[in-house]
């Protein structure tokens, strides 16, 4: 482990302690109905092997109050089992029906009551809270003769199934395509994917589109920062920010890991909605261009027209470049403040201050200038920051840049952004705006609570499929020896992180 953090953990650790530690026992947290008493009591309940074949070993279970509590580790199905249990009562029964230890079947899909009841009238519930496999939805793809996925240039044809337990709809069977995607992400051993339906559908709740992104997280050992950083974007004033959920991903009937799958940044009505007349932009870099890719420059950055298809020198092309350009031009000129003709005569200035104020909470790497910094204009109104994209090298989750580190600004120097610093106007809106973020402090901390507790078996699968949790993965600043110290280096980072930015502009 890495000792350079030692003085930071110990000067938190009792603000961590108010709030909430990562490192507590996940346990479920399933109400009881009604406690047991008399002759009620359920005293023993288990899956044996030996009555159901499709175990690999038998399961049991720890019954708390009116609670029992049990996981299979393996993928396999649940919905007809039969439980082994002994109790004090007179019956057992489930809606009324009865049961039979080591005899009755039931599906335990979902939450299941057992009622155990006296001759006399005395009666218990019992909620059985079985958990499939780490509780997350599980997604299978099989690709045509078994092929594997290597190129992030051509697709791949195969099917898709859901088996959504109990948060998601499950899905048949579907055909698809999928390819490779991601740029450093697609040199990790565990690669990230783009799939495309052959029809639009919802996807894990999600509204329906065609293409579907597997993010790996791979570099990230909490699995969390693009989530995290999705859950300032969903309390902000952005238009749009991708949703996404975890799933355990099957290849070809070998388990690959936990992803995050999310919506991709694209245009669409239920995505990035441009409209017919509208333009999605990326701030980008000539080396990450594709070859098909139309793109211009202004003095400062080189975008890439995402959507619409335009060609090269057409109006539609001069519009959206001169536009830009426009803008660029006027805020580095002498009469950039001006309320009328300058830079606010361009922009969506909500949406520049919540775009900066979350890139730099979480002080993202890409979001100086490099990569992954999204805007969209439409014709007739002004150029929007977002969406928010590509935040697994944030929160101090890189070695080679003084992100790393918790103090000191760094999208401030972008250089839209810091011409946009020089108006006192806008550092007054900056600093009110942060305020609100800074009230939100607590919830996010109780997000990456919550999303930790959704993972606590997710994410001991996935290490003992790629086993990072303990070593340097690419560009890791500090390693920790487990799960719980990598998301409490997380809180303990991002609590530093509002604290400094919180003095920060209060100076300003």
């Amino acid at each position: 482990m890495n000792f350079k953090y030692l003085s930071v953990f110990t000067a938190l650790i009792f603000l961590l302690a108010a709030c909430g530690s990562s490192e507590e026992k996940l346990e479920p947290t399933v109400e009881p109905i009604l406690e047991p008493v008399g002759n009620t009591e359920l005293t023993q309940f288990s899956f044996l092997q030996s009555y159901n074949p499709n175990l690999n070993d038998d399961v049991t279970s720890s019954i708390n109050s009116s609670v029992v509590s049990a996981r299979i580790t393996t993928n396999v199905p649940v919905n007809n089992l039969v439980a082994t249990f002994s109790h004090g009562g007179a019956e057992v029964t489930i809606n009324g029906v009865a049961q039979t230890s080591n005899v009755t079947s039931n599906d335990f899909s979902q939450l299941v009551t057992y009622q155990v009841a006296t001759t006399d009238g005395q009666v218990a519930q019992y909620q059985v809270d079985l958990i499939q496999f780490t509780g997350l939805p599980v997604i299978s793809i099989a690709i045509e003769n078994w092929a594997e996925i290597t190129s992030k240039d051509d697709y791949v044809n195969g099917t898709v199934s859901i088996d959504g337990g109990r948060e998601f709809t499950d899905m048949p069977d579907t055909s698809m395509k999928i390819r490779g995607r991601g740029n450093s992400t697609w040199g990790h051993p565990k690669k990230p994917y783009q799939m495309k339906l052959s029809d639009k559908s919802e996807f894990l709740g999600m509204p329906s589109k065609k293409k579907w992104l597997f993010i790996a997280e791979y570099s990230d050992k909490t699995l969390l920062r693009n989530t995290i950083a999705f859950e300032m974007g969903y309390i902000s004033l952005l238009d749009w920010t991708p949703k996404s959920t975890f799933a355990e991903v099957y290849l070809n009937n070998s388990y690959n890991g936990t992803y995050n799958i999310t919506e991709k940044v694209e245009e669409g009505d239920q995505r990035v909605a441009i409209g017919d007349t509208g333009y999605l932009l990326e701030i980008d870099q000539p080396e990450r261009l594709d070859p098909d890719d139309i793109s211009f420059r202004t003095d400062n950055f080189l975008l890439n027209i995402k959507s619409p298809d335009v060609v090269q020198d057409s109006s539609e092309y001069n519009y959206i470049k001169d536009y830009i350009n426009a803008f660029e031009n006027v805020l580095m000129g002498a009469q950039f403040k001006d309320s009328v003709n300058g830079y606010q005569k361009y922009i969506n200035v909500d949406s520049f201050i919540d775009w900066y104020l979350i890139s730099e909470i979480t002080k993202n790497v890409d979001s100086k200038f490099f990569s992954s910094i999204y805007l969209n204009l439409i014709p007739g109104e002004k150029i929007n920051m977002g969406p928010l994209w590509d935040f697994d090298l944030s929160f101090g989750n890189v070695d080679y840049a003084d992100s790393q580190y918790a103090e000191g600004f760094w999208v401030k120097d972008h250089p839209w952004y810091s011409r946009l610093f020089q108006d006192p106007a806008f550092v007054a809106k900056i600093k009110t705006r942060f305020a609100y973020f800074k009230q939100n402090q607590q919830f996010i901390l109780d997000k990456i609570d919550n999303h930790a507790k959704n993972l606590q078996w997710a994410q001991q699968e996935n290490d003992d499929k790629w086993h990072t949790i303990g070593m340097y993965v690419w560009p890791n600043p500090v390693v920790f020896d487990t799960y719980e110290e990598e998301v409490y280096h997380l809180k303990s980072w991002y609590i530093e992180r509002m604290n400094w930015l919180h003095t920060a502009y209060s100076n300003m």
